[in-house]
């Protein structure tokens, strides 16, 4: 279980926080989520969570419809932007824990690509900061995909 802080539950030091890996390759399956949720069962303080799931949408576009995105980042600089993310949301809530999950490559439409989890004592604090942190990492990780339609021609997707 992760501590309030993602480490050693007796450190409140921030440099012993270190960035964690946000990524996984293809789509995040349903299990993990589910088991993710069941793991904060046993945590009785929280008393509120907020799940944002990403979902790939079958748009239809000037090039034809969307069958999937494929997720490339760079991934040192991203992680490491959604550790300071990470920081400014915790100071500014009173979170018990977050979790954030990305996709890299490709993910069908109606897959999930993107998790964020977060965890408070009362529920408006985990809605807010679940909110913060969806907008945040949409507008400064850099993240990118690539929209690939039926026929497997492409677009760069922009972020709405």
């Amino acid at each position: 279980m992760e501590s309030r802080d993602g480490k050693n539950p007796n450190s409140n030091t921030m440099s012993d926080r270190k960035p964690k890996n946000i990524f996984s390759q293809g789509a995040i399956p349903a299990i993990f989520i589910a088991e993710s949720i069941q793991k904060h069962s046993s945590q009785t303080a929280i008393g509120g969570h907020s799940i944002f799931l990403g979902q790939v949408r079958a748009d239809e576009t000037d090039k034809g419809k969307v069958r999937a995105i494929d997720f490339t980042a760079f991934e040192d600089m991203a992680i490491e932007k959604m550790h300071l993310i990470r920081e400014d949301i915790f100071a500014k809530y009173p979170l018990t824990c977050m979790h954030v999950h990305h996709s890299l490559g490709e993910v069908k439409s109606g897959e999930i690509c993107l998790f964020v989890f977060t965890s408070s004592a009362h529920r408006k604090a985990a809605m807010d900061a679940c909110n913060e942190t969806v907008e945040r990492l949409k507008a400064e990780l850099p993240i990118w995909g690539r929209e690939v339609m039926e026929d497997n021609s492409h677009q760069w997707k922009v972020n709405n």
